[in-house]
């Protein structure tokens, strides 16, 4: 990238993050308490960050997209972070993104212009559906079955921690449409309409992600044209393992953007709090905790840069997948960090329901385990450098 490349999407990135700024302001702000409290947000916000062009960004420009590179993606991921400070609305409302990727990649064009444009529009919703009970990372134990009868596929099994479960439109979903191959090749990728007969939800509570809604569902012989295959029988375990690296990416930029959120608070609270007849900043222990917070968002701010700036430059390949992971691991480090260290500085506060620190503290865990846990990434990271 030159220089005036770079100076654009600099400032592209802050035209972004002011408007991400106005709008948690504006329209989330005063109601993100009710949210959580409510285990869901209402749907129309989907529309309306549709209309607000972040929902399409990274996508195809004809299926109603909006082409970006992952310094813009991620500068919004960061600061809708930052500012709204809950993991639940942005996994809810950008869940598209690692339920759609496996279609754009594979799928046919016909069914991409299906089902792509009205998610980016803000009208329908998707979501991932790969995970299951007692399965959890090691997806080749994947069970969930899809046998071809004529033209469709009848669909048996369960999956569970599904964000946006309860209301999606169009599952992504990892069947076994050979039960001979019990290994990765009888995996295979099937869109399933959320209205087919047969789908049973159930609502899953949580430590954090509150207003996000997350389920276990059910298909009990659900029917799906065969068409809604995606890609060919067989590849689906490769698209997982492909459809990963993004998803870690965006955590990992979450995760920086909730460093962020927990010190701007608790900076704020340090400089108006006083003790002891003076404020809490005054305090050099106080100070130092700040410094250590802003240490580890900077050390993440660099390292998210660099891996995203290799991305963009697509140089990419097993060093880039293992600098991905082990990315993923210091951001929700540095996440779970600077969480504790705002409670602390709150004081009690930091332990009442309403604090931005307070509820990233419950959601750190979600995130060192949501895409792979820290165990999994250290040792996928160890494999793709070849130890």
């Amino acid at each position: 990238m030159n220089m005036s490349s770079l100076e654009e999407s600099q400032a592209d990135a802050q035209l972004l993050v002011d408007g991400v700024r106005r709008f948690v302001q504006a329209e989330v702000a005063e109601h993100l308490n009710a949210w959580e409290e409510a285990g869901e947000f209402p749907r129309r916000l989907y529309r309306r960050v549709a209309e607000l062009g972040w929902l399409a960004m990274g996508y195809p420009e004809a299926l109603g997209g909006t082409p970006s590179p992952w310094v813009l993606r991620n500068a919004m991921t960061v600061a809708l972070a930052r500012f709204g400070g809950s993991g639940g609305l942005m996994a809810s409302l950008f869940s598209h993104n690692i339920g759609l990727p496996p279609l754009l990649r594979h799928g046919s064009a016909a069914l991409q212009q299906e089902v792509v444009p009205a998610i980016l529009r803000g009208e329908k919703i998707s979501a991932l559906a790969i995970t299951e009970p007692g399965g959890g990372t090691d997806v080749m134990s994947l069970r969930t079955s899809a046998r071809l009868e004529g033209d469709e596929y009848v669909v048996d099994g369960e999956k569970v921690f599904i964000t946006s479960g309860m209301r999606a439109d169009w599952f992504t979903t990892a069947v076994r449409t050979n039960p001979k191959d019990k290994g990765p090749g009888g995996i295979s990728m099937l869109m399933v309409p959320g209205d087919a007969s047969g789908i049973s939800r159930t609502a899953l509570k949580k430590m954090g992600w509150l207003c996000s809604d997350t389920a276990q569902l059910r298909f009990d012989g659900v029917r799906v044209p065969a068409r809604y295959l995606v890609g060919e029988e067989g590849t689906g375990f490769k698209m997982i393992l492909t459809n990963f690296n993004g998803e870690r990416l965006s955590m990992a930029a979450m995760a920086l953007g909730f460093c962020e959120c927990c010190y701007d608070e608790a900076l704020a609270w340090a400089r108006q709090r006083k003790t002891f007849g003076t404020a809490l900043v005054d305090h050099q222990v106080i100070r130092h905790k700040l410094m250590d917070m802003k240490m580890r968002i900077e050390s993440t701010r660099a390292w998210l840069n660099a891996v995203s700036a290799r991305a963009d430059a697509d140089a990419k390949g097993a060093e880039w997948v293992a600098e991905v992971c082990l990315l993923k691991n210091h951001a929700t480090q540095s996440m779970q960090f600077c969480a504790d260290q705002g409670v602390q500085i709150l004081g009690a506060m930091g332990f009442m329901r309403g604090t931005a620190c307070e509820r990233i503290y419950r959601e750190v865990k979600v995130m060192m385990i949501g895409g792979g846990t820290e165990e999994i990434m250290k040792e996928l990271a160890s494999r793709q450098l070849g130890l």
